[in-house]
């Protein structure tokens, strides 16, 4: 008995431990070199061999090149595999940022769906589901980008990038899982030094204690095929800083030797027979990602939303807006946030009760009619910024005069501010720094809010 009550107690002791979950995706994109094909297909194949399913988020030309090639047994090697998708043409001018950059959230969104539905309907008609994710390619990340998506029924994105982050885990941003700006949690290993396995295996079992000291979480890692076969990315050869060669003058990458190929693919899979002998270890796909995460859209516990008073802000798991919405009576439901930052003319350091009761009516049928936060709220032909609204709501005593606020949008600080910086990808032109896309995702951030595990 005492074999059978020690297997028991560590069975036990194991199904307690705190669940790491990981993602391994690849921006499957190269549609100009055809050897990217056969690492697609060695990926895919190698990875099922070994129980693996990964996310491969391809480009719509991808998509079509393929086709036009006959590489019926990559489609068929991919489809083992979850789809996602990662734009029409990825790098040809102009990239999402560069048209997004000018544009409202609306007509973004709008923009955003004329650009790159295409593809997204290429992919679900060639897999025979639609892609179950989308990134962005390089750092070309916009907020308008999360309507279209919930638009065509996509729930997750993922990627990695700085613009928004919470914590170095998935968020919920624009009502869309984000799995994206992991930070320590986000791992790869080098294809082209063997010397750096070792240190590899241990930032992957640094990253898996780091998730379970949380009491679980994600772990990301990411790749492109054509990583394997070229020593340089195609997009840059032909497209870096806004360059747009007619498809006659597209160049092909420079190439790995036989050997470097053979070494990345020892190295990689290496690496991942390591990485699933992680104890406790979950392998998922974007797919499977929202159902380890509790509902995005839930009442908050009473009183909660008071805390709005002094910090505008996600509070035990609920989005500023979530709470506002509490506040107004509204069934819970993802909102978007406002289109503009506004001010407050209201000078008076109170507001008469009557006046404060119809902006809060009006508040909220402009939230049931819109499906997004206002950009102010108005008291006759007076205002109140949305923040200021916002903490005055949570501050309200109930009774008599109202005393105004004044919020502070502690959200905002989850939002990158260096434009330059965050924009930097080679694709984009020299001196690309959209501030536009970092205010409008400051305005979106009312949205934001950690992504809890289910329990």
């Amino acid at each position: 008995m005492r074999p059978l009550l020690l297997f028991l107690l560590l069975c036990g002791a194991a199904a307690a431990q705190p669940p790491v979950y990981w993602l391994l995706w690849f921006d499957t994109e190269d549609y100009i070199e055809p050897s990217s094909d056969d690492a697609a297909l060695r990926l895919a194949e190698g990875l099922r061999e070994r129980g693996v399913r990964a996310t491969f988020k391809i480009v719509g030309e991808k998509a079509r090149v393929l086709v036009q090639r006959g590489r019926t047994d990559v489609l068929r090697a991919l489809a083992a595999h979850d789809i996602g998708y990662h734009t029409e043409f990825h790098s040809v001018h102009p990239a999402p940022a560069e048209y997004l950059a000018c544009m409202g959230l609306l007509d973004g969104a709008a923009e955003f769906s004329r650009r790159e539905r295409g593809g997204f309907l290429l992919l679900e008609k060639l897999f025979g589901l639609p892609p179950s994710c989308y990134g962005q390619p390089g750092n070309s990340w916009a907020p308008q980008v999360n309507l279209a998506l919930r638009a065509w029924g996509v729930r997750v994105y993922m990627d990695d990038a700085g613009q928004v982050g919470f914590d170095e885990q998935p968020f919920w941003y624009g009502g869309l899982l984000y799995i994206f700006n992991l930070g320590r949690h986000t791992v790869r290993a080098d294809l082209n030094d063997p010397a750096r396995l070792e240190e590899a295996k241990r930032r992957f079992d640094a990253a898996a204690e780091s998730v379970r000291r949380r009491g679980g979480g994600v772990i990301q890692t990411y790749y492109h095929p054509t990583e394997w076969v070229t020593t340089e990315f195609w997009d840059g050869v032909n497209f870096s800083h806004g360059a747009s060669p007619e498809r006659s003058e597209w160049k092909r990458p420079r190439l790995r030797t036989p050997e470097a190929r053979e070494q990345a693919y020892r190295i990689f899979f290496e690496w991942v027979d390591h990485v699933r002998r992680t104890p406790g270890l979950r392998i998922v796909t974007a797919r499977e990602a929202p159902a380890l995460f509790e509902p995005r859209d839930a009442a908050p516990p009473a009183g909660l939303a008071r805390r709005l008073a002094e910090s505008l802000d996600a509070h035990e798991g609920f989005s500023a807006a979530d709470l506002l919405l509490s506040l107004l009576g509204l069934e819970p439901q993802h909102v978007d946030g406002p289109l503009r930052r506004s001010t407050t003319t209201w000078t008076e350091p109170s507001i008469p009760r009557p006046a404060f009761e119809r902006a809060k009516r009006d508040a909220a049928d402009f939230v049931r009619t819109h499906g997004r936060l206002p950009d102010e709220v108005w008291l006759g032909s007076q205002r109140l910024s949305l923040e200021d609204f916002a903490a005055t709501l949570a501050g309200d005593a109930g009774s008599g005069p109202v005393p105004v606020r004044r919020g502070r949008t502690d959200f905002e600080k989850r939002i990158g501010t260096d434009a330059a910086r965050l924009y930097n990808w080679v694709i984009h032109p020299r001196g690309f720094a959209p501030e536009s896309l970092l205010e409008m995702a400051r305005l979106q951030a009312w949205t934001l809010k950690p992504a809890r595990l289910r329990r």
